[in-house]
């Protein structure tokens, strides 16, 4: 058996998905060090036997990995960049695991940007939402090189099931981008079905479980059907957060030249439901959009 000391783990960024995935990583033996804008974040940690930081620079100063999951490409940019920053502060030979859903050239630039401080960088976005970081069976989409993946593997493990490397930097955040637009796209076939299930006065529960046992089964459908039967909307991945991720896969497919036709017309969908209000809300409350579309008062 090896007696070689698992790194110690620099955790900035506790939020949904952030906070039960670096317990994960606490009950698996890792010291974890965090770092949070939220006190109430900062506290579940050490409860939960990590370290709260009381800044970037003292949450990565001796860190082995830091892991970043932030929201957005500005949020990563402001954690990474700048004196108080991840790049200024973390030592050299460090690596840097963003699991943070961005734009693939942000990728690209911090990965060039932190190898001028020595610094070695993954993008390393997931999939399965709330209830995959909480058991730990998250999609994990790697960009980066193999070694630097190699020394990830024992990481990601802890944090999810099916762990594949994509290529080159950029490229987890390009496969990525490709599963937000599949998930809305599924999410949205599902809500106009449900929709039209109870408007034909079909008992909803007994259809959505036979339409899962077939071929419009669904990973969507088999996590978000309570959703959809009880309009529990609570979120465990945000409206706001899948639209910045439309937003991504639409400008990199203009890009690249591909057309989106029907991602285009959810990705307006999506941006419909946040303009209404809805911003906070869980994806399956694309429901809500089409129940306004037929009628419903919601």
């Amino acid at each position: 058996m090896s007696t070689t000391p698992l790194p110690k783990v620099a955790w900035i960024g506790l939020g949904i998905m952030g906070s039960p995935m670096s317990e994960n990583l606490l009950k698996a033996g890792y010291a974890v060090t965090g770092y949070t804008l939220e006190q109430d974040k900062l506290d579940r940690l050490a409860k939960a036997g990590g370290t709260a930081a009381a800044s970037i620079a003292e949450a990565v100063r001796d860190a082995d990995v830091v892991i970043t999951m932030v929201p957005a490409s500005p949020q990563v940019e402001a954690i990474a960049y700048g004196p108080d920053g991840i790049l200024e502060n973390v030592r050299r030979g460090a690596l840097l695991i963003d699991m943070s859903s961005i734009t693939p050239q942000t990728s690209v630039d911090l990965a060039k940007a932190a190898a001028d401080k020595g610094v070695r960088v993954l993008d390393a976005p997931v999939s399965g939402g709330e209830a995959g970081a909480v058991e730990a069976v998250l999609s994990i989409m790697v960009g980066g090189g193999q070694a630097d993946f190699d020394e990830a593997k024992p990481i990601f493990e802890v944090l999810g099931k099916t762990i594949v490397l994509c290529g080159p930097h950029g490229s987890g955040q390009t496969v990525k981008a490709a599963n937000q637009l599949i998930v809305a796209v599924n999410i949205q076939a599902c809500a106009e079905a449900v929709v039209f299930l109870e408007k034909s006065g079909v008992d909803l529960k007994a259809a959505l479980d036979v339409l899962n046992g077939g071929l419009a089964g669904s990973t969507v459908l088999t996590r978000k059907k309570d959703n959809f039967l009880a309009r529990d909307f609570a979120p465990g991945f945000r409206i706001d957060l899948h639209h910045k991720d439309m937003g991504i896969v639409t400008d990199a497919a203009r890009n690249v030249g591909a057309a989106l036709p029907v991602g285009a017309v959810v990705a307006q969908l999506v941006a419909s439901l946040r303009a209404q209000g809805d911003g906070d809300l869980d994806h399956s409350a694309l429901l809500r959009a089409v129940e306004r579309l037929s009628g419903a008062q919601v």
